[in-house]
């Protein structure tokens, strides 16, 4: 509840902030413990009316409300959603701050106003009486908890943090804004919860929300944004709570469109899965850009990398459109309708006339064929009201389904299948040619086409890059369905025609795209944002950067940024916030047991271990994991009481963050790449996964640009 601000707050400690926490958490007596029984009160008063919340919903009859069976299915369904949002965690605080306004928000700021006090969390909560016990750390009330300073106090008196230990309230921390004899200084509470040892998928970041975050969180629907951040400076964990935040503002409107998040892959997206719902969030839906576009075709196919990036350039999509409209041919001869005993003649310059305009319009190749034989329908009515007939819209649809005109009309615009198109485009060399001259050189055209003859679409052994291909002659088409909102995480890994096919995604909505440039491990990695945002359809989308590193340890992101200059020049490298520098060691090894030995000692420490390796170690590695008794889990997966290892082949670790990793054989790394300096940036992924230390073995030289 919302309570008077500007009294005389009883509970204010005489004390600094720190001094505060420390008497409440060492000598349970004073201020301190007095303060923290009534904040612990709150929070149980919050979770009662919290749990009321729940059993209203629970109660609901729908039985006599809905008119028929689908709205009550609807309602239902709205219902046990409501009721899942509504869960309360136990190990979860509902809320993590307190703001004490010196003036009521949104009243006259006259003299002498009373102001409010309002407790921030994951989730508005209210009593029986309406009234806000917590408000939700997206409302505009919540702002100043995240933005406020000494500089600018938004009218705050009091900020307060609690600290937290399994879900019960055992420390707070205190910033008196509006006074000026208290001197700014770092917040404990804050650094401690940035640093918190993480073990199982990731969890949401409001609590620790930092105002560069907090501005890209809160920014409007109608703009794409495209955050550049490196190892650790919180940009997935900035576009989820993007989301949640545009949920909350824009409810109604995304719940009709709909939102999606598109990761790398299914270990990342396992990863970052519980994040949404533990903000109550349940709606948003995650995919893969393969899961996007492989519904038209099985994927069971590679390519190489030569093949694979002339595929995924931009220039195939005019190959694309060229191959689908040349299916279009021009009249011949006329149509001629009978009805009756009339004929009705449309001659072959006018056909062509009817053709050539809906191929001026640019609409989709299967809206345009849709309407051609209601066009020709058309002009007969025009012929039969100049001989004094009277023809309504039945008679003209009767005469677009006549079978004159539909024999034309397969003739002029017959139907196109996209995934037999791009099979042909693929397996017929002269084919290809004709649609790519003067757009591929020869060269590129023989890196794509099939040396072997492909029986059918089905028989095809399809690559993923061969399914955006698809995807872009689907939409050729008929148009793909947009969403409302778009976040797409990891893109700096995409092609330009993987881009494409998200933007279809989001052609009437917006997009918040997430990467680091420094990361990119695919050949045709991205190689400046405002060529990725042309390419996804959204050249208008803003690009911010994030450049302090909440997660990395300074000493690992220092040896990290070594490679800075070598794989991306001119980036910002990470400047890390944390005033605990982490653990680092460089280890040379003779064998695998020395690196079963790193983790065996690793896993001495509180939280995950991860221990990456060139993709092509992992076996013997698991082996050696097998036979020391040290049992492993998969990346994505959830770490237990037992088992609290993952290993992790290099080529998954992106997006991936473990309290302290073992990186075996960094050349090897490198050298699992089909160039240096796609190594050396799956290398750069690699170093900057741990959270709290990192232990580099290797038997091998180090790679010169690490030396």
């Amino acid at each position: 509840m919302s309570t008077p601000a500007h009294d005389p707050l009883p509970d204010r400690p005489t004390a600094p902030a720190t001094a505060a926490a420390t008497t409440a958490t060492s000598t349970g007596t004073g201020v301190g413990t007095d303060l923290l029984s009534r904040e612990r009160s709150h929070l149980s008063e919050s979770r009662a009316a919290l749990r009321a919340m729940r059993e209203d919903v629970e109660s609901l009859d729908i039985s006599n409300v809905t008119a028929n069976w689908v709205n009550a299915e609807v309602l239902a369904r709205q219902i046990d959603e409501r009721i899942k949002a509504l869960a309360d965690l136990s190990d979860t605080p509902l809320f993590f701050g307190r703001l004490d306004y010196l003036h009521a928000p949104g009243a006259d700021q006259a003299e002498g106003a009373d102001g409010e006090r309002f407790y921030i969390g994951r989730r508005h909560v209210h009593d029986h009486d309406g009234d806000p016990m917590v408000i939700d750390w997206r409302a505009p009330v919540s702002q100043p908890f995240y933005r406020a300073s000494k500089k600018d106090p938004m009218d705050i008196a009091l900020r307060r943090r609690f600290g937290y230990t399994r879900g019960e309230i055992t420390a707070y921390e205190d910033e008196h804004l509006s006074d000026p004899a208290e001197a700014a200084r770092t917040s404990k509470l804050l650094q401690q919860e940035i640093e918190r040892p993480r073990v199982g998928p990731m969890r949401d970041i409001v609590a620790t929300i930092q105002p560069e975050q907090d501005e890209i969180v809160r920014s409007g629907l109608g703009g794409t944004v495209c955050v550049q951040g490196g190892p650790g400076t919180g940009k997935t964990a900035v576009g989820l709570h993007r989301v949640a935040y545009l949920l909350y503002a824009h409810r109604e409107r995304l719940a009709r469109t709909g939102t999606l998040v598109i990761g790398p892959n299914k270990s990342f997206l396992h990863y970052i899965e519980q994040v949404l719902p533990a903000l109550g969030e349940l709606t948003v839906q995650q995919a893969t850009v393969d899961d996007l576009v492989g519904r038209h075709v099985e994927l069971r196919g590679t390519d190489d990398a030569a093949a694979a990036v002339v595929k995924g350039d931009a220039r195939m999509a005019e190959v694309l459109r060229r191959a689908v409209y040349a299916h279009v041919t021009m009249p011949a001869e006329p149509v001629v309708v009978v009805r009756g005993s009339r004929r009705w003649r449309v001659p072959a310059y006018e056909l062509e006339d009817i053709v050539r305009e809906l191929l001026e319009r640019g609409i989709r190749y299967g809206a345009a064929r849709e309407a051609l034989p209601q066009r020709i329908a058309h002009a007969v009515l025009v012929q039969m009201e100049r001989s004094g007939e009277a023809p309504d819209d039945r008679v003209q649809d009767s005469v677009a389904r006549n079978a004159a005109v539909k024999a034309a009309v397969k003739q002029l615009w017959p139907p196109v299948d996209p995934a037999k198109l791009v099979l042909r485009l693929l397996t017929d060399a002269d084919f290809l040619a004709e649609h790519a001259d003067g757009i591929l050189t020869e060269d590129e055209q023989k890196r794509i086409v099939r040396a072997k003859p492909v029986r059918s679409v089905k028989a095809a052994s399809w690559s993923p890059a061969d399914a955006v291909l698809i995807d872009e002659a689907t939409d050729l088409v008929e148009r793909t369905h947009s969403l409302g909102h778009v976040v797409l995480d990891e893109a700096q890994d995409l092609s330009p025609m993987q881009y494409r096919a998200v933007g279809r995604r989001c052609t009437t909505g917006s997009a918040t795209v997430l990467g680091d440039l420094a990361q990119g491990t695919t050949p045709w990695a991205t190689r400046s944002w405002d060529e990725a945002l042309a390419h996804l359809g959204k050249a208008d989308g803003v690009i911010e950067e994030l450049t302090a590193g909440f997660r990395v340890p300074t000493d690992v992101i220092t040896y990290a940024s070594r490679l800075l200059p070598h794989i991306a020049p001119g980036l910002t490298p990470v400047a890390s916030v944390r005033e605990n520098p982490g653990f680092f060691d460089l280890r040379a090894v003779t064998g695998v047991a020395d690196v079963v030995a790193a983790c065996e000692e690793l896993l001495r420490n509180e939280g995950s271990t991860g221990l990456i390796a060139a993709d092509a170690r992992v076996p013997d590695l698991a082996e050696a994991l097998a036979a020391a008794g040290i049992g492993c889990l998969a990346p994505g997966e959830e770490t237990t009481a037992e088992t609290r290892l993952t290993l992790v082949p290099a080529s998954l670790a992106k997006g991936l963050e473990y309290d302290y990793v073992v990186l075996d054989e960094p050349q090897a790394v490198v050298d699992g790449e089909p160039d240096e300096r796609t190594g050396l940036r799956r290398l750069y992924v690699t170093l900057t996964r741990a959270v709290s230390g990192l232990i580099v073995t290797h038997a091998a030289p180090l790679p010169p640009q690490l030396v």
